[in-house]
């Protein structure tokens, strides 16, 4: 067989046979793995014939993908058209503010108009296409602060973790408002949040923020509707429910009990609805707007979830990829007969959607008023599951027969099989991106930023056959240029901070395009080390990316340093005796060399073996860095000894269930707690002056004793 062929398909396909793996060493993908894959994206590759037509008709999606719907192309710039049109063709513009423009190509067939940031429309001949015109690169910190060299800092949370009184069993919008107004009297300007994308309400064991069924849409257990509603409509409906015995139970748990709270949590939010038709007129109209104006995704989610409740429900399919044809397609009449059929159920749903919509932007909007200068910064998961909402709706932009991963690395020997869909890059180009820019759309309504988790994916993402392990994957290629361009538009159109986490096996040549763009990295202290394992000093970190002590599926400081994510994997079975044992002896050497580092950098000159200094060196170290943003998780900031996540097989680890004790409004109030983020406080003014007046000016805090 012509094994040049194959590759040439492959590349043709947007697969990279040959890559770098996380130790640099060069890699390249069997024929194999590459016939399986390939097979999964729809080309048969078995034989030389199939090649063949499998080539052809890549060749011809692709192209037609490349002349997609919209084009974008940074303001200023002349936007090259001849690929498509002759020269000196007449165009008409209509931009995204009203004004209408008659104009004509020049004579290298170039759009040369001047034209505003936005969505503007394009008419040439019998071809209307969309011209996204953005800025060069995404609004920073500084831009959106109003200050030179700014250095300012924030918390991260886990939005379920949160509690409060009568919140039901999970952490939910309103301790999120309170934790955000205590964080910002003591200067922090931002909250970043875990994951608020819906999940799937007819499948509550599934509630991994990170495997959701849309990313567009909100997860409405986390709503608070005493914000909106009125807490005697709250107080009513509980009643009318029978709920309150139910909820204290839930109330008073030490983990979430995801099926017990979507159970009570729907009954009450469907009380609430009925209620709302029946006797509530200014919410309601506000609801109704909030319909109209909403889109297609969301009525297609909306009729998703009373559909996917339906069918599982009648024939026990959580999958619509299995049920009968005529649903599969949700633009179909039998589709739409069943949501005529089922309008109350649907409506419930868009209810939710707009509930949650209303509590995050009151969220958001009483975080600013309290002194943030940044707010919420959302989570945006790296993919959706492929039998969801997301998935159904968006079928052409959305890859339905892989799954994504990474290969083997140094955060994960054996690679990781993530079991989410991926963004199709011919069926992005090919839909205007719509899909792309819903998604960031709806994370950035009501937030001052996002993060992007693993965000190379806008360059690459490791595709594995469903089904598959991840040694059968390999990177699929994305329109890198074009997905840059309209995340700094939506920066700018939305005043936000966009955050890529940057961690793993990075192409090389992705930190310096961030850096160009303006999105912030990320740099976690447990991984900022050279080659002979010394901690970097903090004024060597850098000045482009966020800096923060670890993430949520690391193990907090107080917990790394007592090596609690090995004794947690040794008794899952995840690491042998001997493993064990090599683990704690290397995590040793990685402590010692904290210890130094924390020492030349003067953050720790009392007892360097007491938990509480070692900690508070640490975040002092991070405080001190270049990074214009460095954020402290709870885990952290609470000194706790337990992380959100561990990565790996499902097992007896409670991931994504653990909840705080103390209540959020109070939780910063905590002695320890306050004298952590005054250390935080103060190492970051210390970092800006230092900035804007150069180190021979400057002395920095001395470490607390």
């Amino acid at each position: 067989m012509n094994n040049s062929q194959l590759a040439r398909l492959a590349s043709t396909v947007g697969l990279s046979v040959d890559w770098t793996d996380a130790h640099g060493k060069p890699q390249t993908v069997g024929d194999a793995a590459l016939r399986k894959l390939l097979a999964a994206l729809g080309y048969a590759a078995e034989t030389e014939a199939e090649i063949g037509a499998s080539l052809e008709r890549a060749t011809m999606e692709r192209d037609q993908a490349m002349a997609g719907p919209l084009i974008t192309l940074v303001a200023g710039h002349p936007c090259p058209l001849g690929d498509r049109f002759h020269r000196f063709a007449r165009c008409e513009i209509t931009t995204e503010q009203g004004e209408h423009i008659e104009t004509q190509l020049d004579h290298k067939a170039c759009l040369v108009q001047s034209l505003p940031y936005g969505y503007h429309q394009l008419r040439i001949a019998d071809q209307q296409l969309t011209l996204a015109v953005t800025p060069a690169s995404c609004q920073s910190v500084d831009s959106l602060t109003g200050e030179t060299e700014a250095r300012i800092w924030g918390l991260s949370a886990q939005l379920y973790s949160l509690r409060r009184e009568h919140d039901g069993g999970v952490g939910d919008t309103l301790a999120l408002q309170q934790l955000a107004a205590r964080a910002a009297s003591y200067g922090a300007d931002a909250l970043a949040i875990s994951p608020v994308h819906a999940m799937f309400s007819a499948m509550p064991d599934q509630y991994s923020p990170y495997s959701p069924s849309s990313r567009s849409l909100f997860n409405a257990l986390h709503s608070a509707p005493a914000q909106i509603l009125g807490e005697d409509a709250v107080e009513r409906a509980v009643l009318a429910c029978n709920l309150s015995e139910q909820l204290a139970l839930l109330e008073s748990a030490p983990m979430v009990d995801w099926p017990g709270v979507n159970d009570a949590r729907l009954r009450l939010l469907r009380r609430l609805y009925d209620n709302l038709l029946a006797e509530q007129p200014l919410p309601l109209q506000d609801f109704r707007r909030f319909c109209l104006e909403g889109g297609s995704a969301l009525h297609q989610h909306a009729c998703f979830e009373a559909l996917h409740a339906h069918m599982q429900q009648e024939f026990g399919s959580s999958d619509w990829r299995q049920w009968p044809e005529p649903f599969r397609d949700p633009a179909s009449a039998t589709v739409q007969r069943f949501a005529s059929e089922h309008e109350d159920q649907v409506g419930f749903h868009l209810f939710c959607q707009w509930l949650m919509a209303r509590c995050l932007e009151q969220t958001q909007n009483a975080s600013k008023a309290a002194g943030m200068r940044v707010g919420l910064i959302t989570d945006l998961a790296v993919g959706a599951d492929p039998r969801g909402s997301m998935a159904w709706s968006r079928q052409g932009e959305l890859l339905s027969s892989v799954t994504v991963g990474a290969p083997p690395d140094i955060l994960n020997t054996h690679g990781q099989n993530w079991g989410v869909a991926a963004f199709s890059p011919r069926g992005l180009q090919a839909h205007g991106y719509t899909a792309f820019i819903e998604m960031l759309q709806a994370n950035l309504a009501y937030a001052g930023g996002v993060r992007i988790d693993h965000v190379m994916g806008l360059q690459r993402l490791w595709v594995i056959p469903e089904g598959g392990s991840p040694a059968e994957g390999a990177y699929l290629n994305y329109p890198f240029a074009d997905l840059m361009r309209l995340l700094a538009l939506e920066s700018w159109r939305n005043h936000a901070l966009i955050i890529g986490e940057d961690l793993g096996t990075v192409p090389g040549g992705l930190r310096e395009a961030l850096a160009e763009n303006r999105l912030l990295g990320m740099r976690v202290l447990l991984f900022e080390q050279d080659e002979q394992g010394e901690f970097i000093l903090p004024d060597q970190w850098p000045s482009d990316a966020l800096a923060t002590t670890t993430t949520h599926d690391l193990p907090t400081i107080n917990g790394w340093m007592q090596g609690n994510d090995i004794s947690w994997r040794h008794r899952l079975a995840q690491r042998t005796d001997t493993e064990a044992r090599e683990d704690l002896q290397h995590r040793t050497c990685e402590r010692n060399a904290l210890s130094k580092a924390l020492k030349i950098a003067g953050q720790c000159t009392a007892d360097i073996t007491s938990p509480e200094n070692q900690l508070e060196a640490c975040i002092g170290f991070l405080g001190c860095s270049p990074a214009p943003l460095v954020m402290l998780p709870l885990e952290d900031a609470m000194g706790s000894e337990e992380q959100p996540n561990l990565p790996g097989p499902p097992g007896a680890h409670p991931n994504w269930r653990r909840r705080w004790a103390e209540p959020a409004a109070h939780m910063l109030e905590i002695p320890g707690v306050q004298r952590r983020l005054r250390r935080l406080a103060l190492s970051r003014q210390a970092s800006h002056t230092k900035a804007v007046t150069g180190p021979e000016l400057h002395t920095a805090p001395a470490a607390q004793e």
